[in-house]
This record gives C-alpha cells, structure tokens and sequence, in this order.
C-alpha cells in the first residue's frame, strides 16, 4: 500500500493552483481534506473535488495558511 504525500494543507488555507478555473481564477479554497480534496473557487465560488494525485500534481503554491491551529 502505498502513500501519498501532500503537502501540509488545512481546511480554510488559500492555494494558487497550476492552471486558471474556466472563469479565470487561480485561488482555492481548501474545504475538505480526507481521500479527496475539496476546493471552492475564490473567484465564483464553484466547489470541486480532486484526488489526492491531482491536487498534487495542480498545486503552485500555499498563498494563506488557516488561523486555526487545533
């Protein structure tokens, strides 16, 4: 069985991802973190899940770290 490493990423952290969503934004709302990752656009507010593996490969950069620290 093997793992997948993801980096460090929280429910409530911003992410800029590789490429644009159809409406034009490059920020991500984390929502979810569990076998996939929930994501809500910052620009139109659209909710996707990706796998562990793509969100991986799409992920640019950590923009905002959550406030939350439990």
């Amino acid at each position: 069985m093997s793992t997948q490493h993801i980096p460090s990423v929280q429910p409530g952290d911003i992410v800029k991802l590789r490429k644009p969503h159809p409406c034009g934004g490059y920020l991500w709302l984390v929502t979810r973190i569990g076998a996939d990752i929930g994501l809500q656009c910052q620009t139109c507010q659209r909710r996707v899940l990706l796998t562990r593996a793509e969100f991986r490969k799409r992920l640019k950069q950590i923009v905002k770290r959550s406030d939350d620290t439990a």
